[in-house]
């Protein structure tokens, strides 16, 4: 018996061989079907099938260091070595709540930029600098999304001197538009 879609979380049955299967639509998938499932805000949650324990955490922290060896890294270095850090320390319980709380309010206020941007320009001339502005923004917000690596510039309109001076670039530009916003209110 099938799950009407958008019932609580799918089910996925992780076998030993390694496959996925989707109880939803009665189907095998990939670690690449769970993350856009991921980007599209369906829950799910992955159980072993032979133990019957919930192992979602492994597969998304899976689906994070596949995503992160194709080459559009998103975690810094940096970070990743601030995090392994507090493995064991007194604050680690405090730390996902944390990066929880810190992620869902990045997403906040990305949203209410975006608005608050699209508002302001609204058919005046400045309107097409906001456009690509906004697109800038947008590209750079991207970064902190899963999938991030199908959401980057196109191929050539990275500044020279690669992904740091791209960064720097965004950053700049970013910095512009808080100040215009600023200005405006």
């Amino acid at each position: 018996m099938k799950k009407p879609i958008g019932d609580g979380p799918v089910i996925v049955k992780k076998y030993a061989n390694r496959r996925l299967y989707n109880t939803e639509t009665s189907s095998y998938i990939t670690l690449d079907h769970l993350a856009a499932m991921t980007r599209e805000g369906r829950d799910f949650k992955v159980i072993d099938a032979k133990s019957e324990d919930d192992i979602t955490h492994n597969v998304l922290t899976q689906i994070i260091m596949e995503e992160e060896s194709r080459g559009e890294t998103m975690l810094p270095v940096s970070f990743l070595r601030q995090l392994i850090s507090m493995y064991g320390d007194s604050m680690q319980a405090m730390v996902p709540g944390y990066l929880e709380a810190s992620m869902d309010s990045f997403r906040r206020n990305q949203a209410q930029f975006k608005t608050a941007v699209e508002g302001a320009f609204a058919n005046s001339p400045f309107a097409e600098i906001a456009k690509r502005n906004m697109a800038m923004f947008e590209a750079a917000a991207n970064a902190f999304k899963p999938g991030a690596a199908g959401n980057a510039a196109p191929a050539g309109s990275a500044p020279p001197g690669g992904k740091d001076a791209e960064i720097a670039s965004l950053r700049a530009e970013l910095e512009r538009l808080q100040e215009k916003v600023e200005r405006l209110r």
